[in-house]
């Protein structure tokens, strides 16, 4: 894995709409983000997208990712879409999986199951880090299995 500066983000979004609105708390949250370079994957949105610095691609969102690591865009990451992420690992582009754990198990009240659709992934544990004791950032490289993983090949 190469390192190179972090400016560009990847971001997938479904919204009809197109827009961002954020409450002045979720604003100042947001605020390094919203200066940050994004890439939205959409068939359905039109430009000019509302979230500044963002640009739309209706490509197939492989393809321009394996495009943008060839290019040397810089450090990608992607936030919020499941269906994206699952497609990138599927395509060898993953080069790391960052995994934040809270201690909170949302079993009645969890919507999807977020490893749901995955290949078969072996996670090598690189980096990990604990904040106030309880929330955990564990930092993984991931190698997509030809086989499940007890198996013998």
């Amino acid at each position: 894995m190469r390192h190179v500066p972090a400016d560009v983000r990847i971001r997938h979004r479904r919204d009809a709409r197109g827009t961002d609105e954020f409450t002045a708390d979720e604003e100042a949250s947001v605020g390094g983000l919203t200066g940050a370079s994004k890439v939205v994957f959409s068939s359905s949105l039109e430009d000019p997208l509302a979230w500044a610095n963002s640009r739309l691609v209706r490509d197939d969102p492989v393809e321009a990712v394996r495009a943008m690591k060839e290019e040397g865009s810089g450090l990608l990451s992607t936030i919020g879409s499941l269906s994206l992420c699952r497609s990138l690992v599927r395509g060898g582009l993953v080069d790391r999986f960052r995994v934040v754990m809270f201690p909170v198990i949302t079993g009645a009240t969890g919507s999807e199951r977020i490893y749901d659709g995955y290949p078969d992934v072996a996670l090598d544990m690189i980096d990990s880090r604990t904040f106030d004791g309880r929330i955990q950032l564990v930092e993984y490289r991931p190698r997509v299995l030809d086989h499940p993983p007890l198996a013998t090949a």
